[in-house]
């Protein structure tokens, strides 16, 4: 059973209990607006059902409140910086800032950024690039517990580590490709659980290496593994984060043992390009009104309405979710009521702010 909240309500919830663990209210609004706005698009697995993870990573001292990004090199259009494990809502917004600064300067950025906590919905930093007219490509790797297991493994040696491509379209809403490596984002199984739905085999391992449809080997112990998409093709692309989003950052890379720790750190390698300075403006905007075009000519195959480039659900479930409400399960709305209690945020407090009252 689901409750619909509106954004707004929603969103002061949310920004309560991140204020209740210490952060400053600029902190608490960003974080609780990235949060919602996930949501908002439909990637609930990135919105407000992360916030039990984020009060224990807080509690365990994984996460650290009120950070800000450090920069450890500062070369002009090479940046490497540091997170401080602060919150990834924070910390995204004034690297990925950094780096459109350095990009319209000199026309590219190559910004590695390490030891963020959570970077949340990676989406949101390509969207703020994109804003900005710039290209951004983005290679993100994750520490905390594995989850995913490799290409003829069966066990979890990494996480979902997501790749995400955002690029301006003359005249129209960006490409915006954000994707994980994984066949299904981890929080999408914990949605499933959360909701008592059951999964594709073709997503999940148990904890013999067998393909299952219980979400749970996702969530709770006897772990599985989540399969990674395209078989040995997204098993790829999840090592070439590893080694770009962790190694490369210096923010580190997964392999231990310990599946004990809550906290979620990120290192994201992130390409910034002004399309504006390569000398081919008429002929990028010529060639992609074209293709667009063509590529829509597509007869719509048995099964579908349309045919839609990356970004089109997202835009079209913000739609519908502006004016219906965001759905959040009973399940995740409980563990956010217990998240808020660890930090005194009474119940009652919460689900006033989240009705409006």
């Amino acid at each position: 059973m689901n409750t619909v909240f509106q954004k707004q309500s929603l969103a002061r919830a949310i920004e309560a209990v991140v204020a209740a663990g210490g952060s400053e209210p600029r902190e608490a609004r960003l974080v609780a607006e990235n949060l919602v706005m996930a949501n908002l698009l439909g990637h609930d697995s990135h919105g407000v059902g992360m916030i039990p993870r984020y009060v224990d990573a807080l509690l365990e001292g994984g996460l650290s409140a009120n950070q800000h990004v450090k920069a450890k090199l500062d070369a002009g259009a090479l940046l490497a910086l540091d997170g401080c494990q602060g919150y990834g809502q924070v910390i995204g917004q004034e690297a990925t800032a950094m780096a459109i600064e350095r990009a319209h300067a000199h026309g590219l950025c190559i910004m590695a950024l390490g030891r963020s906590h959570h970077l949340g919905r990676i989406g949101h930093w390509g969207e703020q690039a994109v804003a900005a007219g710039l290209i951004s490509i983005n290679f993100v790797n994750v520490i905390s517990r594995a989850i995913v297991a490799p290409h003829a493994g069966a066990d979890a040696r990494f996480g979902t580590n997501p790749v995400c491509i955002a690029i301006p379209l003359p005249g129209e809403p960006p490409f915006l490709l954000d994707m994980a490596t994984s066949a299904v984002a981890q929080g999408k199984i914990r949605v499933a659980h959360n909701k008592g739905e059951k999964v594709s085999p073709e997503l999940l391992l148990d904890d013999r290496g067998n393909p299952t449809s219980d979400p749970r080997y996702g969530v709770i112990e006897p772990f599985g593994a989540l399969r990674t998409f395209g078989l040995y093709k997204g098993y790829g692309l999840a090592l070439a984060c590893e080694l770009l989003g962790g190694a490369l950052t210096g923010g580190g890379t997964w392999h231990s043992d310990d599946k004990s720790k809550r906290r979620v750190w990120n290192g994201m390698l992130s390409i910034l390009i002004d399309p504006a300075r390569l000398d081919t403006e008429q002929v990028f905007e010529k060639e992609t009104l074209e293709f667009l075009a063509s590529l829509r000519k597509s007869p719509v195959a048995p099964g579908f309405d349309k045919v839609r480039i990356a970004g089109d659900p997202e835009r079209e479930t913000r739609a519908r979710r502006e004016k219906e409400g965001i759905p959040v399960d009973e399940t995740t709305w409980k563990e956010i009521q217990a998240a808020a209690a660890k930090l005194e945020l009474k119940k009652e407090t919460l689900q006033q702010l989240a009705e409006g009252r």
